[in-house]
């Protein structure tokens, strides 16, 4: 498997003109890249065929192309047997821009189409994408028991860690910690599903998913989205610096899981699964 590209931009230059009191200076700045990067997908004897475009930030696109398949219910963590930019390209200024992921059985190009109906059709109820998620993932393990300090903790972490987020201000993070609070894996993009897509690819390319005994900690909200992502992989405790969804408590209660929000300044709402939470 080729290693991804460690020369992708993930911040780009501009001029911008600052107004302070009244006064305005232009001087030089940095903005996190946002660029679009189509996923393909091919089984033994089939031809590379696109499932996805996302907008996402340079850097982990292997992780970002697996965790997708994987957290969408399209691919199992030992069906991946290559993972490759496309070099076939007649654009080749696009050619990190394109991720194929081939696979050691045939792709079920009809599981796709009934995949992204199931969550993105139009009118979609909110039971219809819980009993779908249900249906595609494994129940979330029991454990682990985490230490009120240890989750308060963890958004510092996550902020320290966030190189990319202190030159632009404008990144999402999630990161995969123990139950002790040590870090695991964090990974930044300008989507925070993103950001989650790439923290639990990485793990699925190296076979360590199921995710139990784990916390995963988010900037920004908890959306069904993540809580779903986060569910896929196994992982028992979802935690957010902001506020969770309606239908991201519901799952939480659903499926096992503890999800806990507002996490700052020392405090946090616990909405599902108290019982993990000690002290």
């Amino acid at each position: 498997m080729a290693a991804s590209d460690p020369l992708r931009r993930t911040v780009s230059p501009a001029r911008v003109v600052v107004v302070r009191g009244g006064v305005r200076s232009e001087r030089a700045d940095t903005l996190a890249t946002e660029e679009p990067m189509e996923i393909r997908v091919a089984g033994p004897g089939q031809e590379a065929r696109s499932v996805a475009v996302t907008m996402r930030t340079p850097g982990g696109d292997y992780e970002l192309a697996v965790g997708f398949l994987f957290t969408e219910g399209l691919v199992r963590p030992g069906d991946i047997q290559r993972v490759a930019y496309c070099d076939d390209l007649e654009d080749q200024e696009q050619r990190y821009n394109v991720v194929t992921v081939t696979l050691s059985r045939p792709f079920d190009f009809d599981l796709l189409r009934r995949n992204f109906y199931a969550t993105s059709s139009c009118g979609i109820c909110g039971k219809a994408a819980l009993e779908d998620v249900e249906v595609r993932c494994a129940p979330v393990a029991d454990g682990p028991e985490v230490r009120a300090e240890v989750l308060a903790g963890l958004p510092e972490q996550l902020r320290a860690a966030q190189k990319v987020f202190e030159r632009t201000g404008g990144l999402h993070a999630a990161g995969l910690f123990t139950a002790g609070g040590k870090v695991v894996s964090l990974r930044e993009d300008v989507g925070r599903h993103n950001a989650v897509d790439k923290v639990i690819g990485e793990h699925v390319l190296t076979g360590g998913v199921p995710l139990a005994g784990h916390v995963l900690q988010v900037s920004g909200r908890a959306s069904f989205e993540i809580v779903q992502k986060a569910a896929m992989a196994g992982i028992p405790i979802v935690a957010a610096v902001s506020a969770p969804s309606s239908l991201a408590v519901e799952a939480g209660d659903r499926f096992g899981m503890t999800i806990v929000g507002f996490v700052r300044d020392g405090r946090f709402n616990v909405y599902s699964r108290p019982d993990r939470v000690a002290g």
